[in-house]
């Protein structure tokens, strides 16, 4: 599956992570509690922070993305975690 990209993503290394101020782990929630908790995790950062979020592919992957963007955040990069994996690495900011 190719998620749609905005073109300002910069790939991840799993091997050197991005460093981020947050980390979610929502590999194991089903659509629509995978935004509800992005979502909460976002207001409870400030403008400018960074956010690390594991997802699945699927309608996760589609979804919380766009949801992202829709609320005016941007995507730093959405990758695989590991090459040929279902579990995807968003890392977000704050605006």
């Amino acid at each position: 599956m190719n998620p749609s990209r905005t073109g300002n993503e910069q790939p991840v290394n799993p091997a050197e992570p991005v460093k981020t101020d947050l980390a979610l782990d929502i590999t194991t929630d089903v659509c629509p509690l995978t935004f509800v908790k992005t979502k909460l995790m976002i207001e409870g950062m400030e403008p400018g922070q960074t956010a690390r979020v594991r997802l699945n592919d699927g309608e996760t992957l589609k979804n919380v993305p766009r949801s992202v963007e829709e609320h005016g955040h941007v995507i730093l990069s959405l990758e695989p975690e590991t090459e040929g994996s279902t579990v995807w690495l968003l890392v977000l900011q704050k605006n």
